[in-house]
């Protein structure tokens, strides 16, 4: 079938709404009608070539409705609403213990550009082009395996729901199932962008006592504290560690560092009280640190969370429904986007402007 995608052709270049072909899905798969996509900064790497091959189509946050499932499909059905997330085999040893997020084939399966039986289900002008995540739902139709198709209820506005697939799942799952913070414990979050918000929310739901977030931006730690953050500091104008323990009377149970800047890495580290524990979840490079007085000598713990260490089938619906219950508000952290305006998404994004975007693709 014919639909309309944002294609990536170049490194660097801005995408391009253009006319592909979709191919019908296959037994184990499932044809979605994309109602609306979040914008993440995986998809702002892989534009820079940090993703699947190129030509491709990115997108990898995505909602919709089901419009047709393969003969071995039992878990969803025409008209469903659901949420895409991410890839996996759902046969090796880490899917079959419950970590889906570590799946021995994630590099090929969300980043290789083929989908799990190795085809192209995207092609334009005769020439494959490259899946992201899975899913490639940057636009009007997507094709995924069943194992990235999660039900959700139908009396939420589905164009929301996007980021949950995601960004949102990565932040609240690390703290909901990696971290699993002790109620009234301390924790400080660093970077106040989609990610952290949405850890700010899930350690509010779990009952953190201090909840500390980090950030340059004056208007994301006004909202930090609108989702329950009891603390906020400017990274730009005051000793983060300092004040930390200051608040603490020694440093936090628990960290995230979400921004994969190198200083901030450290500070998340440093930040710990004895025996504290640190999740990475932003893409860092090298960091050098002194393993004696940074690690061993306080029995300080550094723990790598991939997507939040979330079975997206059990968590998003949970998110759902905390959402309803208004204890996850994550939509106010959401700008909507139209189709056609996808590069102003990534730019506003890219600047600040907006903390999660959403771009409407279902007219």
């Amino acid at each position: 079938m014919k639909i309309k995608a944002a294609v990536a052709h170049t490194i660097g270049e801005g995408l391009k709404i253009e006319e592909i072909e979709l191919m019908e899905p296959k037994s184990d798969e499932v044809l979605i009608k994309i109602v609306a996509t979040g914008i993440c900064h995986t998809d702002a790497e892989a534009i820079k070539g940090n993703g699947s091959p190129l030509p491709a189509v990115f997108g990898h946050e995505g909602a919709g409705i089901v419009e047709k499932v393969g003969s071995n499909v039992s878990t969803v059905k025409p008209g469903d609403h659901v949420v895409l997330s991410y890839s996996y085999c759902g046969e090796c040893v880490n899917c079959l213990s419950g970590h889906q997020n570590l799946c021995e084939r994630t590099v090929e399966l969300n980043f290789g550009g083929k989908t799990k039986d190795g085809s192209s289900r995207l092609h334009q002008h005769d020439q494959p082009l490259s899946n992201f995540f899975g899913q490639s739902s940057f636009a009007t139709y997507s094709i995924a395996n069943k194992n990235n198709v999660v039900v959700v209820d139908k009396d939420v506005d589905l164009a929301l729901l996007g980021p949950l697939g995601c960004g949102l799942q990565t932040g609240s799952g690390t703290v909901l199932n990696s971290l699993k913070p002790e109620f009234g414990s301390s924790i400080a979050i660093f970077g106040g962008g989609a990610v952290g918000l949405s850890a700010v929310m899930a350690a509010k739901i779990i009952g953190c006592r201090t909840i500390i977030v980090v950030d340059v931006h004056e208007s994301r730690l006004e909202l930090a504290k609108e989702l329950g953050a009891t603390h906020v500091l400017n990274g730009k104008e005051v000793d983060v560690v300092k004040e930390i323990k200051e608040i603490t009377n020694g440093g936090v149970h628990y960290a995230i560092e979400t921004t994969g800047a190198v200083p901030v890495v450290k500070q998340s580290i440093h930040a710990l009280r004895i025996l504290g524990t640190v999740a990475i979840v932003g893409m860092s490079g090298d960091v050098t640190l002194n393993f004696i007085n940074d690690i061993l000598m306080e029995g300080k713990k550094i723990v790598g969370t991939v997507q939040g260490d979330s079975i997206p089938q059990l968590l998003i619906p949970q998110l759902v429904m905390y959402y309803k219950e208004g204890k996850f508000p994550f939509d106010k952290l959401v700008s909507f986007y139209e189709f056609e305006d996808i590069n102003k998404a990534f730019e506003d994004s890219k600047k600040g402007i907006a903390i999660k975007p959403i771009v409407r693709i279902a007219k």
